[in-house]
């Protein structure tokens, strides 16, 4: 039995079947991801900011988005990339706890931004007369804040009761640290922690039928009008793509971490275990930045004018 006070490391297992070669490899591949996450999302975040035609409610939702994904995507990719070229992976006891919190945090704000996107699509289109009215500056910051605060708040009180758990081992067959593999770990009953876990779950699932049943709405509102269905089209649709690759990839790697086969081969389980990593933040902002023109042609402009500035010096 090992006391959170006296566990001073944890030992990540899932690279143990590595030979250097692939290392060498993933090595490469990751950096490669890593890079394009921060390029496409900082690309995003930038334009969104220097622009002030892109100071609205939706793009602001999805500068928020941007800035979510280089927040999650950085507490695994420079302690992975690091483990590459290692040969003892190990993290602290501390360490493994924050990497829980962030990215757990980070994937319960995607769907809060995501959630308020679908709300303000819904004003948009289906209320346009009162857009302005209920989508106020005031009204956004507060969205965005709570957005923030309350996945950050759910997670603590999971890392604090993962916290007091005794635990009978220190190693965890993944690439990272996550919850329900310290859970495992436990020397007790987690009977309490599975209880607050799928409170958790199914809260952020309720935003995913929120999401739902506001495009049923905006699916009745938009067959009356072409002007809607444009909107639909060019908005929304980016929406639905970053909702499905966000949810089809976190829920994958759940009920895989708990209930997945243990005759899968590492290599398999770790490409599931990263996934939600990997997709989410290079497909979203890619999708949103091919998708909206508004976005695309102020971008490229930024982009072009940025170029003739440099060629005038």
């Amino acid at each position: 039995m090992i006391s959170a006070t006296n566990l001073s490391v944890f030992s990540l297992s899932g690279l143990n079947d590595t030979t250097t070669k692939q290392r060498v490899t993933l090595f490469s591949f990751t950096l490669l991801c890593y890079i394009l996450i921060l390029l496409v999302n900082g690309a995003l975040i930038v334009t969104i900011i220097l622009e002030e035609k892109l100071h609205e409610p939706m793009y602001i939702f999805l500068c928020n988005l941007c800035i979510n994904s280089v927040y999650g995507t950085t507490a695994f990719y420079p302690k992975f990339l690091f483990d590459l070229l290692s040969y003892v992976h190990v993290i602290s006891y501390a360490g493994c706890l924050l990497q829980v919190f962030v990215i757990y945090s980070y994937a319960a704000t995607e769907f809060s931004i995501l959630a308020l996107m679908a709300y303000d699509r819904y004003v948009a289109i289906c209320r346009p007369l009162e857009y302005h009215a209920v989508m106020t500056k005031h009204r956004v910051v507060v969205f965005v804040c709570l957005s923030i605060l309350v996945p950050f708040l759910c997670q603590t009180i999971v890392m604090i009761m993962t916290s007091r758990l005794e635990l009978c081992g220190s190693q965890i067959e993944k690439l990272y640290c996550e919850n329900w593999s310290i859970l495992k770990l436990s020397c007790n009953s987690i009977t309490t922690n599975n209880i607050v876990g799928f409170i958790v779950i199914f809260f952020y699932l309720g935003h995913d039928l929120f999401i739902l049943c506001s495009y049923v709405y905006l699916i009745k509102s938009v067959l009356k009008s072409r002007e809607g269905r444009r909107k639909f089209m060019q908005t929304c649709v980016p929406h639905l793509l970053c909702l499905l690759n966000v949810s089809a990839a976190l829920l994958f790697d759940l009920m895989y971490a708990r209930y997945g086969s243990s005759s899968v081969s590492q290599s398999v389980k770790n490409f599931m275990a990263i996934q939600f990593l990997m997709f989410p933040p290079i497909l979203n902002p890619i999708i949103y930045g091919l998708k909206l023109t508004h976005v695309r042609k102020i971008f490229l402009r930024l982009f072009t004018d940025n170029k003739q500035v440099k060629g005038l010096g």
